[in-house]
């Protein structure tokens, strides 16, 4: 019989390896695809795991530049965080994964798709409206919402029935890591009243260990977007790496929360976002001395949709671009240098600069009389204020 072909958004963990064995019982040809968004070394694991497999076509496409420019600083642009806490680090790569593995699914001729995400998560909505949006014909295969194998015990029982080899850590949790972040759910996260195992932590150094004295950093922004640390260019991939490593030692970007989910269970994870929690500090403290305070307020409520389109997967949407559209208009003002501290997990703002600033120190000094405000014209502005709630 002939196998049809199916390409496997595969990361070479626990549950996408046994998708390909999975697969291949099912008589299909499986074509593994990996995005290399900087997961680092997992990138050779999940090749050599393929290929243990006997995967005859596996696809590795190094998309970290791609990840940053077009993905991750357009998000920061939005200064947005779901619920308050989570940066978005897994919502913004599902659809560049998309996106990629819908190219050699046409470029191998496959009508055939799949993924390893459950069917009580975000990441089958984020892949699944992506692999529609670039070709609303294709088959989707999503085993966890129709195989037998529905828990993880049954998940490690296949592997060593099927000799597939897998990692300690990965037996424990869940996790998923790119340049922007590490995310980790499952196991002993599940009970509440569980203390994260610092050992589960793999990027970030807790607040007592980290370095007992405070680093400075002056940050370079260029329409919204990162360009300098401490007055140096460096490439976008550098420039977050280096980020990465200086906040983990200050004890950065770690949280652990509980989230809900788009389908309406609520979830715990646990985040490590260095670069991303510096630079959307910094980001902040540049917006509010450059925006109007009217954009600023219409950015804040357009920040809270655009978060939840993007958590639910609705990157390719209508919507989050025309929303994307409004946030870059309002980036042309949001040049500066932000000048930070980080201290045992803690930052703090320390100098401010832009010429496009708005801040105006006559106006809003104790010392100083303005020239463009008299204080007596309070008066009428409070009594205007004030007429709905004497009526």
């Amino acid at each position: 019989m002939l196998k049809k072909k199916i390409v496997l958004a595969y990361s070479g963990g626990l549950d996408t390896s046994v998708i390909v064995k999975w697969l291949q019982k099912k008589n299909f040809e499986v074509i593994c695809f990996t995005a290399d968004i900087g997961q680092g070394n997992e990138i050779n694991i999940a090749r050599n795991r393929a290929k243990s497999l006997d995967v005859k076509t596996i696809f590795i496409k190094n998309l970290k530049n791609e990840f940053i420019q077009n993905f991750i600083f357009p998000y920061l642009r939005s200064s947005s965080a779901y619920e308050n806490f989570y940066l978005l680090g897994t919502a913004i790569s599902r659809p560049l994964i998309a996106k990629e593995l819908m190219k050699i699914s046409y470029y191998t001729n496959s009508n055939h798709v799949a993924h390893g995400a459950t069917g009580k998560g975000n990441d089958q909505i984020r892949f699944e409206l992506g692999f529609k949006y670039f070709n609303p014909n294709i088959e989707i295969i999503a085993p966890w919402r129709i195989w037998e194998l529905n828990s993880r015990n049954k998940l490690l029982n296949f592997c060593l029935k099927n000799n597939i080899s897998i990692n300690k850590k990965i037996k424990k949790y869940s996790i998923d890591k790119n340049i922007f972040h590490n995310s980790y759910e499952g196991g002993d996260l599940e009970n509440l009243l569980f203390e994260a195992d610092e050992h589960m932590w793999e990027t970030t150094i807790n607040n007592e260990n980290s370095v007992d004295y405070p680093i400075y950093l002056s940050l370079t922004f260029r329409k919204g977007d990162l360009i300098k640390i401490n007055n140096i260019y460096y490439s976008n991939e550098i420039m977050f790496l280096k980020l990465n490593k200086i906040g983990s030692i200050a004890g950065i970007g770690r949280i652990d929360i509980v989230e809900n989910r788009y389908i309406g269970i609520k979830s715990r994870g646990c985040y490590e976002s260095p670069a991303a929690t510096i630079i959307m500090f910094a980001r902040k403290e540049l917006e509010s001395i450059v925006l109007d305070k009217e954009i600023f307020n219409l950015k804040e409520c357009i920040a809270l949709k655009y978060s939840k389109l993007v958590y639910n997967g609705f990157w390719w949407s209508p919507e989050r671009l025309l929303l994307q559209n409004f946030i870059d208009i309002t980036q042309q003002y949001v040049n500066g240098i932000i000048k930070i501290r980080l201290f045992r997990g803690v930052i703090n703002i320390v100098q401010r600069f832009s010429l496009n600033s708005l801040y105006d120190k006559n106006s809003s000094s104790f010392n100083e009389i303005s020239k463009k405000l008299n204080q007596i014209d309070s008066n009428g502005f409070i009594k205007i204020n004030s007429l709905r709630l004497t009526i």
